[in-house]
């Protein structure tokens, strides 16, 4: 933004940003809900939880696009399907938890960016934090608030965080490579 502008011009400019970026929070929401339930979940009986591939949704939207964008598509797009697949109880606790995990990426992955110039380095600590985040979220969830033997799911989230690592870094690269400047707004 130019520091010329009029305070309307900036304000507009606020505006059209943030309208764009809860715009793309709820196609993201949309996909994350999509992949989640639609590419077929595996469940975990043990914990009566499942692992999907939704992560790498949550964290394509959350290094792309921002904290934002990977909090509200994390969390509610990640709920959603919680509640769509018959696992309500799991909702508000995967509306907190993805929606943390989802802000951590992008904020982590924000501030990286100013000191590292390696994007698949910055990218990589960000998941690995957030994933983490998510990893010991449900476990907590599960342990205090569900009452299952939250132990069991650790092993599931972990490689739940690690193939959305492995899928997610790549395709920001493919997105970047297509839209380059994307990579100056977060």
């Amino acid at each position: 933004m130019n520091e010329n502008q009029s305070p309307q011009a900036k304000q507009q400019g606020f505006t059209q940003s943030l309208t764009f970026r809860l715009t793309v929070a709820a196609v993201f929401a949309a996909l994350v809900f999509a992949i989640t339930s639609q590419i077929p979940p595996i469940p975990i009986p043990s914990t009566s939880g499942y692992f999907n591939i939704g992560e790498t949704t949550v964290y394509v939207a959350a290094l792309v696009f921002g904290p934002l964008v990977g909090a509200l598509a994390g969390g509610i797009g990640s709920a959603l399907s919680d509640i769509y697949l018959g696992y309500a109880l799991f909702a508000p606790g995967t509306l907190v938890i993805k929606g943390v995990e989802g802000l951590i990426v992008g904020v982590l992955n924000m501030y990286l960016r100013k000191y590292i110039s390696n994007l698949s380095l910055c990218a990589t600590i960000s998941v690995l934090v957030g994933g983490l985040e998510m990893v010991s979220g449900y476990f907590m969830y599960e342990q205090l608030i569900v009452g299952y033997a939250a132990l069991a799911e650790v092993p599931f989230n972990v490689v739940q965080m690690l193939i959305g690592l492995i899928v997610a870094v790549p395709v920001m690269h493919a997105v970047f490579r297509v839209v380059p400047q994307l990579k100056s707004q977060i």
